[in-house]
């Protein structure tokens, strides 16, 4: 399937990596309608949170309504729905009328334990999808007993433009030195290891949402330097921390995340929990840092602090070897047209 003129219904919220997907669409020649389906929605705190806790099948009849409307007599070569909450198979119908086929991408984990409630419209849906993608191995078997007929798993990906190393002046560079950076969200996992880290001596800094939650605060406190940040704040935080700590989900079941694409294609040292993934995605040593436990990890980043030769030519190595790859956006969404294109056929 040429992208090459190719119309897209693009089905997801307009910003974060979604927004990303996209516009790699778009740069790769398409012309993408990009409609978030929680604007057809009451503007209400309290629709996110029964959709995320009970889920968003309970709003089927007004998504439905308000694509009818929204759409039109629109036709698409292609409907791509990224994340799938809200789509159930009375919406799925309705995009059957307005695209050729239907695909869904979702970088979450949509039949594992965590957020079991809040993709309940996605699990009812699969086996009406031409193609699934997602980005775990576990999610495979899984979405096979629950009748999908063509899935396929892909690794996670960074985003051409937006996690490409900026140019920084001396102050931006000040304003976001870090010596070790934690950024993302609190889970109650975390609390502990970060507590430890800083226990062990790591001059931590810590960047991201609801870490009042966790029960270290108390020790956490000092080194939180604010809550969510996106776009140019995103990338400087990471590409002026001399390393940049990976951590994953349990309860997601995560062997790598964005951050493990993002952070190298930023240029930034990755040091991260040692998984088959990750090791199968950097040369240890070489190309990124791993470690398997608190002590492993403090260690680690202290011994790369006192090493500024080694610590530059690992970021500078990792970054080469991401670029070498196909985990950007633009290759997976290729990859994506074709494998429906290869359905279809």
């Amino acid at each position: 399937m040429s992208a090459l003129g190719h119309t897209v219904l693009y089905l997801g919220p307009k910003s974060g990596t979604c927004l990303d997907r996209a516009n790699a669409l778009r740069r790769i020649g398409c012309t993408v309608e990009h409609i978030d389906l929680r604007s057809l929605l009451p503007q209400h705190r309290w629709v996110d949170r029964w959709a995320w806790h009970v889920g968003g099948h309970w709003f089927s009849a007004l998504v439905a309504k308000g694509l009818v409307r929204t759409l039109e007599h629109k036709r698409f070569d292609l409907c791509h729905v990224d994340g799938g909450e809200w789509v159930t198979p009375t919406v799925l119908k309705i995009l059957r009328d307005h695209a050729e086929r239907v695909v869904n991408y979702n970088i979450d984990d949509p039949t594992g334990p965590r957020d079991g409630a809040r993709f309940t419209a996605y699990r009812q849906s699969v086996g009406l999808y031409d193609l699934l993608a997602v980005v775990r191995e576990d999610n495979l078997p899984e979405l096979e007993a629950l009748g999908a007929h063509n899935a396929v798993r892909v690794y996670r990906s960074a985003d051409e433009v937006n996690h490409a190393p900026r140019t920084l002046t001396v102050s931006q560079r000040l304003a976001w030195m870090s010596e070790v950076l934690f950024l993302g969200s609190w889970f109650p996992e975390r609390g502990p290891f970060l507590r430890d880290l800083i226990r062990l001596g790591v001059p931590l800094t810590i960047r991201g949402p609801n870490w009042h939650k966790a029960p270290e605060w108390s020790e956490l406190k000092p080194h939180w330097a604010g809550g969510a940040i996106g776009g140019d704040q995103y990338a400087m935080a990471i590409q002026c921390s001399r390393v940049n700590l990976g951590l994953l989900s349990r309860e997601n079941r995560d062997q790598h995340t964005t951050r493990s694409l993002e952070i190298p294609s930023l240029g930034g040292l990755l040091c991260a929990e040692r998984t088959h993934e990750h090791m199968a995605m950097y040369e240890e040593g070489v190309e990124a840092l791993f470690w398997s436990n608190a002590e492993e990890c403090a260690a680690t980043c202290l011994q790369v602090l006192g090493d500024e030769p080694r610590r530059v030519r690992i970021a500078q190595a990792g970054h080469e070897r991401f670029k070498q790859s196909d985990h950007r956006n633009e290759a997976v969404m290729r990859l994506l047209l074709e494998a429906v294109e290869a359905v279809a056929q």
